[in-house]
């Protein structure tokens, strides 16, 4: 199977570098540059391709803001960000790129992300019935997907002193709302993300989160007690350090006491 590959970057020099580290792949066929965001979206409308290597500060469209995007795509390439800027990895998990790779170029680093390009077209062809295709979709290792076509998030991006913490969803207890953001909770510490709860609500495994409360989503194995309150409502006692309380709302409590059988 070849692989089409886009090079998006606003810096000559810096996508004749990629050309050359790519060369030693021969299954990966370069097929198109462009120096800008609003040129390589003119690309991708017009041919498919496999794989969009993307810068991510380049004047005009962000290379973030292309990768949303790509994604509303019915059969969107997989997204490698290239960059200068390490800051921005939360935002390219959010859009599902397949990697993040920091300028100057590594090349083992290249080589695990082309090898973990391949790798996802490999379990795709298969899911597919051994028919391969010349476009991927976003990455979904063999995960579920939301009703909108959105995988489950495998990893929730996080952020906390000014590092981005990535965090598996089992390890997380609950997660809330404070003024106007969202925070996780671990055993130990909250970390800031960037979703809504809403979001949140509709990317993370619905056999694992509850949304109790208009502020709260809770892993339902991590509770351990549910206080009855007032006018039907209840607070769960979850298993961190804590023992924190979270509130459940009338209409929900009557959700989680089907779930639970009582």
């Amino acid at each position: 199977m070849v692989f089409r590959a886009l090079l998006v970057d606003d810096e000559s020099p810096a996508r004749k570098e990629l050309r050359y580290l790519l060369q030693d792949y021969p299954d990966l066929q370069i097929i198109g540059e462009a120096a800008n965001a609003i040129e390589a979206l003119e690309l991708i409308n017009n041919l498919d391709y496999s794989v969009v290597f993307l810068d991510i500060d380049m004047p005009g469209l962000k290379g973030i803001d292309l990768a949303r995007q790509i994604r509303e795509k019915e059969n969107p390439p997989a997204i490698i960000f290239i960059t200068a800027h390490e800051e921005f990895a939360v935002e390219a998990f959010c859009v599902n790129a397949l990697d993040y790779l920091l300028k100057p170029i590594n090349p083992k680093r290249l080589d695990q992300a082309i090898k973990k390009l391949m790798s996802f077209s490999s379990s795709q062809t298969a899911q597919n019935g051994g028919e391969a295709t010349s476009n991927n979709s976003s990455p979904s290792n063999g995960k579920s997907s939301t009703e909108n076509g959105d995988r489950l998030l495998e990893v929730l991006p996080a952020e906390q002193r000014g590092k981005t913490i990535l965090l598996r969803p089992e390890e997380i207890i609950y997660i809330y709302t404070d003024k106007d953001s969202v925070f996780a909770k671990t055993q130990k510490e909250s970390y800031l993300t960037r979703f809504t709860l809403r979001e949140l609500e509709a990317r993370l495994n619905p056999s694992l989160f509850f949304r109790t409360h208009r502020c709260y989503l809770v892993n339902i194995r991590r509770m351990r007690e549910l206080i009855p309150y007032f006018n039907g409502t209840y607070s769960i006692v979850v298993d961190d350090n804590e023992r924190s309380e979270v509130p459940v709302s009338r209409t929900q409590s009557r959700k989680l006491k089907q779930i639970l059988g009582i």
